[in-house]
């Protein structure tokens, strides 16, 4: 019995030591990249959630406008009775349904129908520069995030370093080797070194917590990006980037649905004028009691012509009714409702809608123009950009040099070891400019991306694609 409840525990702790064991390795394979971090912050936002189930609602309510292309019913159900006094009693019932079908007017509903389609349009690209927008904001805290913790072990690294002097100071100072003023110095910039760690810390975990929250996490997974200081990055021409802006930048999508919403407004303003014709039919029963015994029926045709100055609806029915002495009689109603001046001011609306739609176009023009000269500068800096951390990468190699020959000297007898501590930490400052320029790099090469509409790391791809596509113009 002992030796089954041995083997009943010892399976129970290989299950337990081998499932932490899978948790623990599934738990190190959580990684997250650029494209990741923008992806999960979308789909975690919630003001993007509720916009979307606006969206859906638009796009309902844009089908269900096929309705007014099918005829319209109403039902209408009435029952008199009347009491009197001195006279006869009269009870009468009537029961009716009617029906008008749209025949043509122009094409306005058709037009109205287009406004509301571009509208929606309009609508989802503003969904869209949302989602661009809070991508951004989580690739902007990714970055952010990695050039801190890239800094932060700079400055980890030195204050080993000078830790290691100072204790070197120290001896020197008892041998009488070095003044004691340079030792209490030397102190000084060590706790200058630990209080900027300190703070930096501070600052990286608020990041890294508001990065999360961003995320929708409660913890930060593992992040694959860095800050790499010696990559070296490619860059479309800027012709090929101004063409590719002009071509699908968002603000540009967005003037061309609203040239093309103002185009349908002055095609709707325009037809204003054109009358709209429906056909009409009517069926109804009538009684004192029932059954009810009574019926007519009427078709007709209504005209409907208005106008700023006039109102003006003409409209001919002709039927059948059964008399009371169940014979039947033809009818025949022709209507005509005048109203002059019924709305003058509207009369500018054709000009108003035509000046709008020249609006929209003067901006898309200048927009067009000035988007391509701003895809060829976003071009420029990121050569420039790229400049810089060459420069800044140069100028920390060449500092690197300099503290080897700085520590010769200090062997020889020419500089005091204070001397090189603080030339120790001019080097981190320049270590740290190279990191600073290589996350300038990457801002600006990610700001060129939103402008041309790519995801990110897709720049690259892009400049390698319009280079052969030059080549093979050539």
């Amino acid at each position: 019995m002992q030796k089954k409840l041995l083997r009943l525990f010892f399976f129970f702790l290989c299950f337990y030591f081998f499932t932490a064991l899978y948790a623990n390795d599934e738990n190190e394979q959580i990684t997250l990249t650029f494209s990741q971090a923008a992806e999960l912050a979308v789909k975690t936002s919630i003001d993007l959630k509720h916009s979307q189930a606006a969206q859906k609602i638009m796009e309902k309510t844009l089908l269900s406008g096929i309705w007014r292309y099918f005829p319209r019913f109403s039902v209408s159900v009435s029952e008199n009775d009347r009491l009197q006094q001195l006279g006869a009693d009269s009870f009468t019932k009537n029961y009716g349904i009617s029906a008008e079908q749209l025949v043509f007017d122009g094409g306005r509903t058709r037009l109205s129908r287009n406004i509301e389609r571009t509208e929606l349009k309009i609508s989802s690209s503003k969904i869209e520069r949302m989602e661009s927008e809070t991508a951004e904001s989580a690739i902007s805290a990714y970055r952010n995030v990695l050039s801190s913790s890239a800094i932060l072990e700079i400055k980890k690294a030195a204050l080993k370093i000078l830790e290691e002097q100072l204790n070197i100071l120290r001896e020197e100072v008892l041998l009488g080797l070095a003044l004691p003023v340079d030792y209490s110095s030397a102190q000084i910039n060590l706790a200058d070194s630990k209080l900027d760690i300190y703070s930096l810390q501070l600052d990286l975990t608020e990041m890294k917590r508001q990065f999360a929250e961003l995320l929708g996490l409660d913890s930060l997974p593992v992040l694959t990006e860095s800050v790499d200081i010696n990559r070296a990055s490619v860059f479309p021409a800027a012709a090929a980037a101004s063409a590719l802006a002009k071509e699908q930048n968002p603000d540009l999508a967005e003037a061309r649905y609203a040239i093309m919403k103002k185009t349908a407004e002055l095609k709707y303003a325009s037809r204003s004028w054109i009358p709209a014709l429906r056909l009409t039919g009517n069926f109804g029963l009538s009684g004192q009691e029932y059954p009810l015994t009574r019926f007519n029926w009427s078709i007709g045709i209504n005209v409907d012509l208005s106008s700023p100055w006039i109102q003006n609806k003409f409209g001919i029915q002709t039927g059948w009714e059964s008399s009371l002495s169940d014979q039947y009689d033809k009818t025949a109603v022709i209507q005509n409702a005048f109203t002059p001046f019924i709305d003058p001011p509207s009369r500018f609306g054709r000009k108003q809608a035509k000046l709008a739609l020249s609006l929209e176009k003067e901006k898309y023009n200048d927009a067009y123009e000035r988007i391509g000269r701003t895809a060829a500068n976003a071009v420029e800096k990121c050569a420039l950009a790229e400049q810089k951390r060459i420069l800044a990468l140069e100028t920390a190699a060449v500092g690197e040099e300099k503290c080897k020959i700085e520590e010769i000297r200090l062997s020889l007898g020419q500089i005091t070891r204070l001397e090189l501590m603080e030339i120790l930490i001019e080097q981190t400052t320049r270590e740290i400019a190279a990191v600073e320029a290589a996350a300038y790099l990457l801002e600006a090469e990610r700001e060129l991306e939103r402008f041309l509409d790519l995801k990110p790391g897709e720049l690259s791809n892009f400049a390698v694609y319009a280079a052969e596509t030059e080549k093979r113009r050539h």
